[in-house]
């Protein structure tokens, strides 16, 4: 027969683990000690707001809108905008150390730099869509994704990838300000 003092002294190893576990698993940022000072990133995201024109027997895609953000190592960006051809100003910013200490542990902590490059179907019947590209260069390891909207696809984008998405698209709103 077990006696309760064994009860007691099981369940103090369970309720240590809980205490530590509970935490890490309902926080939903990335952890920035993730990265550290050798890391190096380099990232080149580019965003199209492109609408199907048909011309009787053919269609062609053509961009309304091009957006690209180019942020470097050292935290330096540069964000530069094609309106229906025309090249306005580019923007140049610097992103904080905390910010770029994020991005790079997102990138790396996820597992982003193992996607697999596939490429996406876009829906017949969509006729104005947005299509993202990121190249990203993580301690010397490059990838380049390229993805439409979710709405403009059957196929299922990867949440790792809306994620980083989303916090690049957050630095742009910040440098449009």
């Amino acid at each position: 027969m077990v006696k309760p003092i064994h009860y007691a002294l099981g369940a103090i190893p369970v309720i240590v683990a809980l205490l530590i576990s509970v935490p890490l698993l309902t926080k939903n940022e990335i952890p920035i000690s993730a990265a550290n000072s050798f890391d190096t990133i380099e990232i080149e995201y580019i965003k199209h707001q492109l609408k199907k024109i048909s011309y009787g027997v053919t269609e062609r895609v053509e961009a309304q809108k091009t957006e690209i953000l180019y942020i470097k190592n050292n935290g330096d960006i540069k964000y530069s905008v094609t309106e229906l051809g025309d090249l306005q100003p580019d923007i140049r910013s610097k992103l904080d150390e905390k910010r770029l200490l994020k991005l790079k542990a997102l990138i790396k902590e996820t597992g982003f730099i193992a996607i697999p490059s596939e490429s996406f179907s876009i829906l017949e019947n969509v006729t104005e869509y947005q299509k993202l590209s990121i190249k990203v260069t993580l301690n010397e390891k490059t990838i380049q994704i390229h993805w439409p909207e979710q709405n403009a696809t059957a196929q299922f984008v990867p949440p790792i990838i809306t994620m980083v998405e989303s916090e690049l698209d957050y630095i742009i709103d910040e440098i449009r300000e």
